[in-house]
């Protein structure tokens, strides 16, 4: 892929210091500790290393990344790592993806409550997956499967949503075979819409009398228990969007479909066009419109606001596992799945067994050989080495 342009770092190098300063009151030391990270990342006051190819010997210097899981340009390799380990629990069916959104009515909320209502989301969805999936009158079946919180919308905007890769299908309630779907939206979406909403209700319900929400500024009506009730039956005033699209192939698809949602950040830097006079021009998809792609422009300033809408808590798990595939049941439930589906055992491929295992950090732009750490450096060496290396070029 190709370089992008202009980057997030790009824009907090440029207005970073200005924002903080107009909007201190309202930023956490999370906020602030993100924007430095992102603005430091892959330069030389993170350190960095000297590499050297092992076919010409050409060398460089590398910077160090700041792995801040809300930096764009940290996220592909934890991605591709995450990938190949998911390899091996693929299963040969069909895959279904559905998407478990909250409506606007609750952003604020959310906003205030971010571990509280998060988690509840991803309990809340997966309860429904579970229990209308062992439901005779459905499927029947014990499934297992993915969620990965989103919490945007292509403008950048408050949007919590849960997305769900599930098999197609799953382990008979006594585990004796496998059971394929009757649907072909593998399970039927007002029903879960209509479950979901329930389950979250009541989830908001418990964490209110458990004294476990905040009601930071005009949130604050909401701490009296009348009010909050008031809240919670204007929930269900609407319908609560659940979308499932058919199953999209097997397992040699799921890995390419599954790099669309995992280890994403808010934007992505190829999505920014231009950043010039203290404006942001980025590409959005607007749904409500046939999906239409157009540009929006927004102030540096909002742009950063709406991106910091978006950082999670810390330690917050944004990918979890649900049903067979949980933690605690994959190791024997999986292997029987494949069983019963009648698969062979399946391995990492040696490609990746030695991508894995290999020292090669990236190739060379001279010759492609494969570069190699030599030695790391600390930011001082890396600003030292940096300067040693323009001497050269400019006495070239």
């Amino acid at each position: 892929m190709n370089q992008p342009p202009f980057e997030v770092a790009d824009i907090v190098r440029a207005v970073g210091k200005d924002f903080i300063e107009k909007n201190r009151p309202r930023l956490t030391w999370q906020h602030l500790r993100v924007l430095r990270a992102i603005e430091r990342c892959r330069t030389a006051a993170l350190g960095g290393h000297l590499d050297q190819c092992s076919r010409c010997g050409h060398q460089a210097i590398s910077y160090n990344s700041c792995r801040n899981r809300h930096c764009a340009k940290c996220q592909t390799n934890a991605r591709n790592t995450w990938l190949t380990a998911r390899e091996t629990e693929l299963l040969d069916v069909p895959y279904v993806h559905v998407v478990f959104t909250l409506p606007h009515q609750l952003s604020h909320l959310a906003l205030s409550n971010k571990k509280v209502v998060y988690d509840l989301l991803f309990r809340a969805s997966a309860a429904t997956l579970l229990e209308i999936a062992a439901d005779r009158k459905h499927l029947g079946a014990d499934i297992g499967f993915m969620s990965v919180l989103h919490t945007w919308g292509q403008n950048v905007l408050h949007h919590p949503h849960v997305h769900c890769v599930i098999p197609a299908g799953g382990l008979s309630l006594d585990h004796q075979h496998w059971i394929h779907p009757r649907y072909a939206f593998f399970l039927p979406v007002k029903v879960l819409s209509r479950i979901f909403r329930g389950k979250f209700r009541a989830g908001l319900k418990k964490a209110f009398h458990r004294k476990q929400l905040t009601f930071p500024g005009a949130l604050a009506p909401l701490a009296h228990e009348r009010s909050f009730r008031s809240f919670l039956r204007s929930l269900f005033l609407q319908n609560w969007v659940v979308y499932a699209k058919p199953p999209f192939g097997g397992p040699q698809h799921v890995l390419h479909y599954l790099a669309r949602y995992t280890h994403r950040v808010a934007i992505s830097n190829h999505r920014i066009v231009a950043f010039s006079d203290g404006q942001v021009t980025f590409r959005w998809k607007d749904y409500a419109h046939g999906s239409k792609q157009k540009l929006m422009t927004v102030t540096a300033e909002e742009f950063l606001r709406r991106f910091l809408l978006h950082l999670l808590p810390p330690g917050f798990v944004r990918i979890r596992f649900f049903g067979f595939l949980a933690s605690r049941r994959r190791k024997i439930l999986l292997p029987l799945g494949r069983e019963l589906l009648s698969m062979a055992p399946r391995h990492l491929p040696q490609s990746a067994q030695a991508d894995s295992c290999s020292s090669v950090l990236w190739l060379c732009p001279r010759c492609g050989g494969g570069m190699r750490l030599v030695e790391r450096l600390t930011a001082l060496q890396t600003y030292s080495a940096s300067a040693e290396w323009r001497n050269r070029i400019d006495t070239s």
